[in-house]
């Protein structure tokens, strides 16, 4: 158990490092490539749900309702990344250990099934109810 708390640990913490690399990337790559088509950033794609809509030169809403679709699109790609990352480089290469690692031990010897221990059992209470030299048979009258 102590070894299991101990991955996840380290798990959140290469994890959390890692959301500042692929911020760093949706915004200084996939934004950019998307702003090729449109705006400059994903934040500022929205639809007018209830209008009239419209905002101040700071990009806030004064009038309407936005529905802010560029902005839930950004964070989509930023976990689509960071879950394939963590993935590919860090759970397939360690499923591929412990697979190797478990193909090195030797298989242990096949368990008696339940079946024979009963039988075990019921020998060993047959043996104790006859008692020591009962392994004549007895004498019919």
């Amino acid at each position: 158990m102590r070894g299991n708390v101990i991955d996840l640990a380290v798990a959140v913490v290469i994890g959390a490092a890692f959301t500042n690399i692929v911020n760093s990337v949706v915004k200084g790559v996939i934004n950019p490539v998307v702003g090729a088509f449109g705006t400059k950033d994903l934040d500022h794609y929205a639809s007018c749900l209830k209008g009239p809509c419209a905002r101040n030169k700071a990009g806030e809403v004064t009038d309407g309702v936005f529905i802010q679709w560029g902005s839930v699109l950004s964070a989509t790609l930023t976990f689509v990344i960071t879950a394939a990352v963590v993935y590919f480089l860090m759970l397939l290469p360690m499923k591929r250990w412990q697979d190797r690692q478990a193909a090195r031990v030797p298989a242990s010897p096949a368990k008696e099934t339940e079946l024979e221990l009963l039988a075990q059992i019921r020998d060993a209470l047959v043996e104790q109810r006859r008692g020591p030299g009962a392994d004549a048979v007895p004498a019919q009258r």
